[in-house]
């Protein structure tokens, strides 16, 4: 089915199978990983990967740079929440396809809102293979070859194939899945989630897989499966009425109550990087941004996202991150899950990418906030007011315009732009701006905002 040739780690592709339609999952809160991610940005949005030219890229700018090396017409869409799709159109550009979940329900329901939003909004035909995988994947470029080849075999296979990859070790944080027998496609005979570690080495012994948490279906079986436990009509009115979908997800929902499952094996390894340990191993470079280790440190890590130093001494298997939601030292054996600690943290977004550029926050109290922002040439904010509080914006560097109320200028460092409460108003760079923020008002909050189409 293929002519590949390998060059410079990326693949020259022949196709003959027809274009891949994947779905990359892309959810989570952002806590896991703290303070380097948020309810904004996840850990598949941190930079902390080398591509070819020796800059850093995030996990899903990896796996978008993966499946367009195997496949550059793919048609790739992202299912995510609405805090994350600027992010999303930050990092992979205006032409990539965003499903985006009015609220989060779960991954049964996220599927099938993109699957509809391939038919409805994309074109995409009925009888086309669908192909889901979750957008953190960590793994080599030849895994998306066995993804395309996943995608073709649902033609020869009807129902659900799932994706199980051989175990190198016992783990007990991955679900299993027991195929019937050993040839590449087989049927599924159980499944088992999340084992102890005795359960595990015995479930690896009998030629149990894991289970990578990728799927792929015709588009037509699945929305017949959808509509027998989801009631709407088109794309349209479930996502006007999602959050009348139930909260569950995709394995509760089909994987562990549909009859007709195959799983395919794939002998790419998988990586979890769900905790820092995972992370640092994965990671090309000991230090990120503004630090520095001496001689004595060992097996140490420091990703720090702030403009502020960091020096660490005598240290041994630790790591250290830092950003404007705040600082943690970890060492890498400490296995535990940070999510109820950081949810005792009361804290706002301290920074986010945005489909415009990026903003931190230099400075917040009650009734004022103090915030830097990026915005990239060729970029605009949309044209909207607040209610509750005034603004001034100060350039610091850059040239662009400004629309207030209807009143157009251009602006360059130095110049300072002030914004009463209800002024419609818009920032547009023709180059690179940095850009000081100050809000002051009764009420700083980010539901204070209103669009308006710009004229």
């Amino acid at each position: 089915m293929f002519c590949i040739k390998l060059l410079n780690i990326q693949y020259l592709y022949e196709k003959k199978g027809g274009t891949m339609n994947i779905i990359l999952l892309s959810g989570g809160s952002g806590k896991k990983l703290w303070p380097l991610s948020n309810d904004v940005r996840s850990k598949q949005f941190i930079k902390l990967f080398k591509n070819a030219d020796g800059k850093n890229e995030s996990m899903i700018q990896r796996i978008f740079r993966q499946i367009t090396n195997v496949d550059k017409d793919a048609v790739i869409t992202v299912a995510t929440s609405k805090s994350q799709a600027s992010t999303v159109i930050n990092q992979l550009g205006n032409s990539i396809g965003i499903s985006v979940e009015p609220d989060r329900r779960n991954t049964f329901p996220a599927v099938a809102l993109a699957v509809e939003y391939l038919k409805d909004v994309k074109g995409v035909a009925e009888d086309e293979p669908i192909v889901v995988c979750p957008v953190d994947l960590f793994v080599e470029d030849s895994f998306f070859l066995d993804l395309e080849r996943l995608g073709q075999e649902v033609k020869n296979h009807s129902g659900i194939i799932l994706f199980g990859s051989k175990p190198t070790e016992a783990r007990t944080q991955y679900g299993y899945i027991i195929p019937e027998n050993d040839s590449k496609i087989s049927k599924v005979k159980s499944f088992i989630e999340k084992p102890d570690l005795t359960k595990a080495e015995e479930l690896i012994k009998n030629g149990a897989l894991w289970n990578a948490g990728i799927f792929a279906f015709e588009m037509k079986y699945f929305l017949n499966l959808v509509k027998t436990m989801i009631t709407y009509d088109g794309y349209d009115d479930l996502f006007n009425n999602y959050s009348e979908a139930e909260a569950i997800s995709f394995d509760h929902a089909v994987v562990e109550k549909c009859s007709n499952m195959h799983v395919m094996k794939t002998g790419s390894v998988l990586n979890d990087l769900g905790t820092w340990e995972s992370l640092t191993k994965a990671m090309e470079e000991n230090v990120i941004g503004n630090a520095l280790l001496s001689d004595t440190c060992n097996n140490v890590n420091i990703i720090n996202d702030m403009d502020i130093p960091i020096l660490a001494v005598g240290l041994e298997d630790i790591v250290i991150s830092a950003s404007q939601q705040g600082v943690l030292v970890s060492h890498k054996n400490e296995m535990i899950d940070i999510t109820p600690y950081v949810d005792r943290i009361d804290q706002q977004v301290m920074f986010a990418d945005k489909s415009w550029g990026s903003l931190k926050v230099l400075d917040a109290s009650d009734k004022s906030m103090t915030i830097r922002l990026n915005i990239t040439a060729g970029k605009r904010m949309s044209y909207h007011s607040h209610e509750y509080r005034d603004e001034m914006w100060t350039i610091l560097s850059g040239t662009g315009k400004t629309i207030v109320d209807g009143m157009e200028q251009p602006v360059k460092a130095g110049d300072v732009i002030t914004m009463e409460a209800g002024c419609r108003h818009t920032i547009i760079a023709d180059t690179n701006l940095e850009v000081i923020e100050i809000q002051r008002g009764s009420e700083i909050s980010t539901s204070d905002k209103k669009k308006f189409e710009l004229e």
